[in-house]
């Protein structure tokens, strides 16, 4: 599958030049020095590499020119933008490209479980399920998309409180968008957060719903791509 979800236009062409902080880059537009806004809170050493080919958006207001989204991969981009990232989940979830959810529609954003803000409530049929969407961009054996590549509290804190949710009755699950292409499967990087992997194989045993898809953006096009919308999880048990 390789179906167009959204169409970002107009992006500028730029360079990395090197990581400021967790939501500032330096990149080059056109010979110039510039500072751009980055919403993804990972490491991304393999992105954030001097001179690398990214792409950007103009950003209005605030102390950064620009908006970092994808970086080149592949001969395409990956789309290191979390907020994109969920667009295009919710465009291919409105349009039933997602089989494990078809029929589904997000009745909620931002939904409070427990001690956490999750990222969707969404209704299928009788059943709402709390669902919370994980940016997995780090490559690993050129095939797997991997998630975390740094420890993360917060992740662990959202694993948790579904899986409470789920023995005490109801019903969640978790969504990696592996956003890098020519992946085969998701997998959790253990090297990243061994706590995650154990969280996610207990998950699984207590019925948290573990999926992936996998999208990239396209700069040939201007869009980002849905590749696989029921990507293989490799997850021990």
């Amino acid at each position: 599958m390789d179906v167009s979800l959204l169409e970002i236009r107009p992006w500028i062409g730029c360079n990395i030049v090197k990581r400021l902080n967790r939501f500032v880059v330096e990149v080059c537009v056109s010979g110039d020095i510039a500072r751009a806004y980055i919403n993804n809170t990972g490491r991304l050493k393999e992105y954030m590499v001097r001179n690398k080919r990214a792409f950007c958006l103009l950003k209005e207001g605030g102390k950064t020119s620009y908006r970092l989204f994808a970086v080149e991969d592949q001969g395409f981009a990956t789309l290191i933008d979390t907020q994109l990232q969920m667009r295009a989940f919710e465009a291919a979830l409105s349009r039933n490209m997602i089989s494990w959810f078809t029929g589904c529609r997000v009745i909620k954003r931002n939904p409070r479980l427990g001690d956490s803000i999750l990222d969707y409530l969404v209704e299928c049929g009788s059943r709402r399920v709390f669902v919370e969407v994980k940016s997995a961009v780090l490559r690993g054996d050129h095939i797997y998309a991997m998630y975390p590549d740094c420890p993360t509290l917060r992740g662990r804190r959202h694993i948790k409180e579904l899986i409470n949710h789920v023995i005490g009755g109801g019903y969640a699950a978790i969504v990696f968008i592996a956003a890098l292409p020519g992946v085969k499967a998701f997998k959790p990087y253990r090297e990243g957060d061994p706590v995650i992997e154990e969280l996610l194989g207990e998950a699984i045993r207590r019925g948290v719903i573990i999926k992936a898809l996998s999208m990239y953006f396209d700069p040939h096009r201007s869009t980002i791509n849905l590749d696989n919308p029921d990507l293989p999880v490799v997850c021990p048990l």
